[in-house]
């Protein structure tokens, strides 16, 4: 048995991967001071972790399955600790842009092999239940980090948020040394996933598919702000705050998603609902003339079913792995990162062009596609 504070462990531990992420928004003019330069420099700072997470991770998420999951993961604690206090001390944006590549590495590091942990370590039923918990954390950086490194900067200077994540990494590599189980015994570490073709085309299709739905949702969620503020007239203070509904409709998923499970039986089935009400509410917000109360009744389902589905779709594709859970897993975070950088632009070409109606049912039309893919693949032909 796992120990009960295995999985908070891992939620500080992804916590501080979206926390890194997200938390620059509001710092990019004390940091462009700092280094001399412009925000649209500072801004690189973003780019460079971002592109680092989305190619090292296949890498990383094949070394976990190699060298052990808690080695991987507590050398990644260890590395972002590190990266965090040493960007604080650097005199160069060039210097600080190669330490964020540092940051993306960790980061690229950190979740496959937490997720892959967790399905080496929970039994299959509740695998979406304590996924879905571990994702809280994650959303919780996400939406919270911004807003703290607003106020720590304020407060104390663009370095203090950064020093909060090296505190708060040592912290998770301290507990993670007492609370990570040694790796299991690697005995099936040599079966090759493209020796069993339908197992290796129905994974693929599933990747492609989350891809499809996830890239959609996420992209449509950068439109929920501007579509707030021009069809209701909101300041942009009223905006952050409504766009929030989001952020707290994920989490509700999150803590929905074992729920979800095991009262439709299986991921599968959870995860094509899911993602199906995400199209429909994403469309329906996007798209339709309705009331201020009844748009954030649909901004927030669209966060509450795509908080489902992600740990529904994560808990799928680590059964489906095998020994290869943490090299799968990572390429699944690579093909959503692609996915959103693909949609995002092609998504704003249609808005600019052709209105917002017709980027949302692109995007739209994207999601419920991902859905349907998703339903194709049966768990029987594995």
């Amino acid at each position: 048995m796992p120990s009960p504070f295995l999985l908070p462990v891992l939620a500080l531990a992804v916590c501080m991967v979206g926390a890194a992420e997200f938390m620059l928004a509001p710092m990019l003019a004390p940091l462009a001071s700092a280094f001399n330069t412009s925000a649209a420099h500072a801004s690189g700072l973003v780019s460079a972790y971002a592109l680092s997470y989305a190619a090292a991770a296949p890498l990383m998420g094949w070394l976990s399955d190699r060298a052990g999951r808690r080695k991987v993961l507590l050398a990644a604690m260890l590395l972002f600790a590190a990266d965090s206090t040493a960007l604080t001390l650097v005199p160069t944006l060039q210097a600080a842009m190669a330490l964020r590549i540092l940051g993306g590495l960790a980061a690229a590091a950190t979740i496959p092999t937490v997720f892959a942990l967790i399905a080496d370590r929970i039994e299959p039923a509740k695998q979406a239940g304590a996924m879905g918990g571990v994702m809280l954390g994650m959303t919780a950086g996400i939406a919270a980090g911004p807003a703290v490194a607003g106020l720590l900067t304020e407060a104390w200077g663009w370095r203090a948020p950064f020093l909060v994540i090296s505190v708060s990494c040592l912290a998770a590599f301290a507990a993670g040394r007492r609370v990570i189980p040694r790796d299991l015994p690697r005995a099936c570490a040599t079966e090759d996933l493209t020796s069993n073709k339908k197992a290796g085309a129905g994974i693929f299709r599933l990747l492609l598919a989350k891809g499809a739905w996830n890239g959609s949702a996420v992209a449509g969620y950068v439109f929920a702000g501007e579509v707030l503020r021009m069809r209701y007239g909101l300041e942009l203070g009223a905006v952050g705050i409504a766009v929030s509904v989001f952020g707290l409709g994920l989490g509700i998923g999150n803590m929905l998603a074992g729920h979800a499970s095991r009262r439709y039986w299986r991921e599968e089935n959870t995860l094509v609902m899911a993602t199906i009400v995400v199209a429909a509410s994403m469309t329906l917000f996007l798209t339709a003339a309705m009331g201020l109360p009844a748009a954030l009744g649909c901004l927030l389902t669209w966060g509450a079913a795509l908080g489902i589905a992600a740990p529904a779709s994560t808990a799928i594709l680590a059964q489906r792995a095998g020994a290869h859970k943490g090299k799968v897993l990572a390429v699944s975070e690579s093909v959503n990162n692609v996915a959103v950088l693909m949609l995002l632009p092609v998504a704003a070409s249609a808005s600019a062009t052709y209105g917002v109606t017709p980027a949302a049912a692109l995007l739209g039309g994207i999601c419920l596609t991902g859905a349907i893919v998703s339903a194709t693949v049966r768990h029987r032909q594995f």
